[in-house]
């Protein structure tokens, strides 16, 4: 008697969200939350550690971008060696060396040894963003997956926001070194992690492991238990050979470049605010415990931008949601440059964090839900890597353009601007060829 095929995608996209979600959600947070937090305290030390080491803005901008760097680098090669390893022990090693390196920072003695200790955490930080993201859209149901990717992915903004807070009450009594000592608890976590984590159902299957693969779905659908199946086998992407040169297969190549254009300018959008937001707050007039509040309410945004996007995008579709979002963000900053009541002030910050951080955020899950499992990770991971380029170009940027000391309209207005270019790119993507096999 032959017995019936289950098929790993169907089950996945119909089950009811569960205990075994929650623990996907929750963890796979956790490690985006001490993610953003790592990134965000160099914004967070950037006055005292210009003070301290007498570096230029220009200078500045070039130590920001050496964990952009290590981002880049990080995002390709891990997003594809994910494929080979599996989503866990690449997320280990990445949790690994964006938390151990970034601890060392806080006892680097020059600049030189602290863009290095920064370039190799950048590798982990680059690296774990595109596996966290395809673990958790892998595993969410179908009716709420951009929603669930959001809530995870909004943990970056949390890692932010939590950066900023401990930075305005730590730092001025025991030094910027303590945000940095602060980051290694999560090597702690290791452990716990690789019991909590799941491996990828998909990546289990591609590697024969069929035995481990039907207790996962006994988890993920109840009424599974007791029965004798078998796994239907994966559906191949047909002709391509080569994950890279899939992505630009089967219509998808203005896609590709599309994709690659959007994450380049929200990511310079996002390092130029995410480091520069302080300082220009400062040179705009306000103290430095205020400047901390406005990156707040920056990761604040970014938090409520992605959540409630991913809300409307499983209502309506990600790709007119982010092209929106992208608009009202640049028109936030251009208003930023001109004098406000704090109010006003405030919610232009959090609008702008919610097109950028959030729309980041959003990008990650569209570009997750536009490619066929088989090249899922090679695809974020390339647009990824490609953003990461626009990452350095942020804060080197926003360093140049504060030393030729430009009106502070303009400063915002030069930030502004890729907005409407990633709006434009969102609004290309050819939604038709999305998900072909």
């Amino acid at each position: 008697m032959q017995m019936e095929k289950v098929d790993i995608q169907s089950v996945i996209d119909q089950a009811k969200f569960s205990g075994f979600h929650w623990k996907v959600l929750l963890w796979c947070l956790a490690i985006i939350i001490f993610d953003g937090y790592d990134l965000v305290i160099y914004g967070v030390a950037l006055p005292l550690l210009m003070e301290q080491w007498q570096l230029t803005s220009v200078q500045a901008g070039w130590l920001a971008s050496s964990a952009l760097f290590g981002m880049m680098f990080g995002a390709i090669a891990f997003g594809t060696l994910s494929d080979k390893l599996g989503r866990k022990l690449t997320i280990m090693l990445c949790v690994f060396l964006f938390s151990g390196f970034t601890f060392l920072g806080a006892f680097a003695e020059s600049p030189t040894q602290f863009a290095i200790l920064r370039f190799i955490a950048g590798l982990g930080i680059g690296g774990v963003m595109p596996n966290v993201v395809s673990l958790t859209t892998e595993y969410a149901p179908k009716r709420i997956k951009s929603t669930l990717v959001a809530v995870m992915f909004s943990g970056y903004a949390i890692g932010g926001m939590a950066s900023a807070l401990l930075g305005k009450v730590l730092v001025p009594q025991f030094g910027w070194e303590i945000m940095f000592m602060i980051a290694g608890i999560p090597i702690l976590l290791l452990p716990i992690l690789w019991v909590m984590l799941p491996e990828s159902l998909l990546y289990l299957k591609q590697k024969n492991k069929d035995e481990e693969v039907t207790i996962m779905l006994k988890k993920l659908e109840p009424s599974l238990v007791g029965k004798e199946f078998v796994v239907a086998p994966l559906e191949e992407v047909g002709g391509d050979a080569a994950p890279l040169k899939a992505l630009f297969q089967k219509n998808r190549a203005t896609s590709t470049i599309m994709f690659w254009m959007a994450f380049f300018m929200c990511l310079l959008m996002v390092y130029a605010l995410g480091n520069w937001l302080p300082k220009l707050m400062i040179q705009a007039g306000y103290s430095l415990g205020a400047s901390m509040l406005f990156l707040f309410a920056l990761n604040i945004g970014g938090m409520i931008g992605a959540i409630g996007g991913g809300m409307l995008a499983d209502k309506f579709h990600l790709k007119p949601v982010l092209v929106a979002m992208f608009v009202m963000g640049a028109g936030s900053l251009v208003l930023l440059g001109f004098n406000s009541p704090p109010i006003v002030l405030y919610t232009l910050i959090a609008i702008a964090g919610a097109a950028t951080i959030g729309s980041q955020i959003l990008l990650y899950t569209f570009v997750a839900q536009y490619y066929p499992s088989a090249v899922r990770s090679t695809g974020m991971g390339w647009a990824s890597g490609i953003g990461r380029v626009g990452a350095i170009v942020g804060p080197v940027l926003t360093g140049a353009l504060l030393a030729y000391q430009l009106p502070h309209q303009m400063n915002f207005m030069a930030i502004a601007i890729p907005g409407i270019i990633a709006a434009i790119a969102v609004f290309m993507v050819n939604l038709s060829s999305a998900q072909q096999n």
